[in-house]
């Protein structure tokens, strides 16, 4: 989280808030081992992009299978896994908040 998103969420949010907003994290988020089973079984096919939202990056990569570049980019993935789902997680504990304190 970037210091003034992380700022923002102590500032505005209540001890009870937060802990709601952390708790639905955990629950809406997608599974990081989920992840890296569509990876493994069915990387080539970019699933994993997909299954993390990011279906741009999923069709490019797709494409660049196609001319053998794609496959590197596809073992680059394994790492690159964690800072993507740590990212969706991100934004939906941002939402979440927003749409905590517009209640």
């Amino acid at each position: 989280m970037s210091k003034e998103m992380r700022q923002w969420f102590n500032q505005h949010l209540t001890i009870e808030e937060k802990m709601l907003v952390e708790q639905q994290v955990t629950n809406q988020s997608r599974s990081i081992l989920v992840a890296y089973a569509f990876w493994l079984f069915a990387g080539l096919l970019s699933a994993h992009r997909f299954y993390l939202g990011r279906p741009g990056s999923a069709i490019l990569q797709i494409l660049c299978n196609i001319f053998i570049i794609g496959l590197l980019w596809t073992l680059i993935d394994f790492f690159l896994i964690p800072g993507i789902h740590r990212a969706n997680q991100e934004e939906l504990r941002m939402d979440l908040a927003r749409n905590l304190r517009r209640a």
